[in-house]
Order: C-alpha cells, then structure tokens, then sequence
C-alpha cells in the first residue's frame, strides 16, 4: 500500500502497459501505480464503474478492473490472523471502519480495495475487491458484493443475496444496482446486470445477462435482457419452451408494475410489497 495519494488518473498509463506486458511488473513505478490505485479504491477516490451525468449511461473503467487484476499478481499468499480466526490469501482485510462510520457485524467481511461508505450496515455477509457500496444501505445476513459490483445509496440486500463478481474481460459493465433499491431474499443478480433506481426484486429472483425480463403490464409482454427499469417490482416467472424431451417452463423474470410516484419510498415499497404480492 503506498503511503501518498496521487490523481487517480495518473496512474492510468502505468497500470494500462503493465497489463498489456506483464514484465513492467518488475519496475517500481508500475508496481507503485497498481497499490496506489487499489489504495484509491479502498478510500472511495477511485470506481471501477461512474455514475452517469443527466440522462447518460454508466462508464465503465477498464484500467481500474486490470489494476485489481494486477494487485492480485503481485501479491503473495500469507497467513492473516484476526483474533481467533485464521485466514491465508492474498488480500488483506479493509481496516478503519470506526473512523469510516461504517457497522460490520461479525463475522462479516469487506476485503481491502473495497469501498464502504458512511452509514452502511454490513452484516454476517462478504464485500469483495473493487465493490462500491454507498450510505445507508445494508448487506443483510450471508449477502453477497461480488467484486467491482457498483451497490447505490439506501439500498437494502435482504438475507442471502448473490450479487455477482464482473472482473474480466476488464471492460465488461460490472453489476449495477442503483440508489433506493430493495433486493429479496436469495435473489441473485450477475454478469453485468443493472437494476435501476428504486426497483423492487423479489426474493428468488435470479437476473443474469441471458434471463429474459419480461414486462407484463401491458397488453402484450415486452421482453428485454441485462436491465430492470427504475421503480420496477419484479417477481420470479417461468415460461413454456419445448425440448425434445417435452414442454418445460424455464425461468424468466416479471416485471409486474412500479412503485408508485406519489408516496414516499417506504411507502411505495410496502404498497409494492402488498399489492403485486412479491415475496421478500
């Protein structure tokens, strides 16, 4: 870990040439970018994903992904003894966290370059490298982050939530699950997949790039894949496809209404959570 804290982006080049040729390892300045860019992320100074601007998409940056992918290279496996647990890998564990203003529950983990902002509650679950979690969401019992996955303000990962690790290839769009949103019990979300702003997913839901996503408020179904529109409440379906063996119903996921506009997000949530039935 470097013990200064230059522009983020200064690094890029550096971590950019030690990623396409391995050998730069060998020179300190390249060796020096990956921990300063890993250091950048534990403090919240650097995202491997960017929020967008007014009506724009998240960016994703590659040469943030390829940093992590590097510490881990330059990394040796070591013994880690935290009171009477004994753990060995390569990444040590995030420190700080009273000074942080954040409530880890034991035996919960955040991994170092994970970034954890004031007011998150993390219980008995697991942050990993790269992952941006923001304030006044809680990680409920056995969650999941995976890494670099992007978790938004005021956003609640029930109990046993998957949410899945996106780290190569290193350009690929981590999870996104944005402010407000609230996550069911088991439900899983990975490779890539983006929740918008305020939506409701209910418990068993699994959202991964090929689940078909299917809007069923209409008068015909819209499907769609890799998104869930914002204030969405979405519940687990299955549909009828024919194999050789027979008619079967494969998984999808159904969007069945919104949140609605005109109560508070409490509110809105449990309206959603009683009108549309969705389990938690």
């Amino acid at each position: 870990m470097s013990s200064h804290a230059p522009d983020p982006t200064s690094l890029r080049p550096l971590i950019e040439a030690a990623f396409a040729d391995r050998s730069h390892l060998h020179d300190t300045s390249h060796r020096v970018a990956v921990l300063d860019a890993i250091a950048a992320l534990d403090e919240g100074r650097l995202r491997v994903a960017n929020p967008p601007g007014e009506g724009g998409e998240w960016t994703v940056n590659a040469w943030v992904k390829q940093a992590v992918l590097l510490y881990f290279a330059i990394r040796a496996m070591e013994r880690i003894e935290i009171g009477p647990f004994e753990f060995h890998d390569k990444i040590p564990l995030k420190h700080g966290l009273d000074e942080a203003g954040v409530r880890v529950v034991p035996p919960g983990v955040a991994r170092y370059g994970a970034f954890l902002e004031k007011g998150v509650v993390l219980m008995p679950g697991y942050v990993n490298i790269g992952a941006w979690v923001g304030a006044g969401t809680m990680v409920d019992t056995w969650a999941t982050v995976g890494s670099c996955a992007q978790i938004g303000r005021d956003v609640h990962l029930s109990g046993g939530v998957g949410i899945g690790g996106v780290l190569e290839p290193p350009g690929a769009r981590p999870v996104i699950v944005e402010d407000g949103c609230f996550v069911g019990s088991r439900a899983i979300v990975v490779e890539g997949v983006h929740v918008e702003r305020e939506a409701v997913i209910g418990a068993n839901v699994v959202l991964t790039a090929s689940t078909p996503i299917v809007d069923v408020t209409g008068d015909k179904p819209v499907e769609t894949r890799g998104r869930i529109p914002a204030r969405s409440v979405v519940i687990p379906g299955t549909r009828p496809k024919k194999f050789p063996a027979g008619e079967f119903g494969v998984p999808c996921a159904l969007i069945i209404g919104k949140r609605t506009e005109s109560t508070d997000k409490k509110t809105s949530l449990n309206a959603a959570l009683r009108d549309f039935g969705v389990a938690v």
